[in-house]
């Protein structure tokens, strides 16, 4: 597998985390950066450290990680986004004015949720005899990279609309997560 293939494949696998790092941007008032390169950090470590679990794990497991892996992605996508929703219809606490607070608990699911995909990738790496090494190193910068941007991104839009872009980014992970279940049920 050439250079090409790893970017496209690191590209492809980033796009969930790209789009869960714009939910997390809509929801910062004041752009965060340290916060922004943890969230950043998470999604980038977690597409990087799926794929060695999947090449370690080879094809033995294949068949039952894919058989409910992308059920697991869209009960936590669902459960997050239905979250967020939920504080953005209800009003939240505006206690901490515009400071943004990390949830360490909800980005590690997050990372999770979105990362689930990579772990197939690693087995085919394992059955292609692709350096893993490098593989996963290319996969973890390209989503850190695409998932810096995509807070930087939503913070722009979020700032602007609050409230509004809170309710969007929930739907946004709901509407991920129902694409990763059809996507996994073969109905798209």
């Amino acid at each position: 597998m050439g250079i090409t293939e790893l970017l496209l494949i690191s590209v492809g696998l980033a796009m969930d985390a790209f789009s869960v790092s714009v939910c997390k941007g809509l929801s910062m008032k004041k752009l965060d950066l340290k916060g922004g390169v943890i969230t950043a950090l998470f999604f980038g470590a977690f597409q990087a450290f799926m794929p060695v679990i999947g090449y370690f794990l080879g094809s033995r497991f294949a068949d039952f990680i894919s058989s409910f892996s992308h059920w697991v992605s869209f009960g936590l996508l669902a459960v997050i986004g239905g979250k967020m929703m939920i504080e953005a219809i209800k009003g939240g606490d505006d206690e901490s004015g515009n400071e943004y607070r990390l949830n360490i608990k909800e980005l590690f699911v997050l990372a999770v949720a979105t990362s689930i995909d990579a772990l197939a990738v690693g087995i085919v790496f394992a059955a292609e005899k692709t350096p893993v090494i490098t593989s996963v190193t290319i996969i973890g910068a390209v989503t850190f990279l695409l998932s810096l941007a995509g807070v930087y991104i939503g913070h722009r839009f979020g700032s602007k609309y609050e409230k509004k872009a809170e309710l969007a980014g929930g739907a946004i992970l709901i509407i991920i997560g129902v694409k990763l279940l059809l996507d996994g049920l073969g109905v798209i």
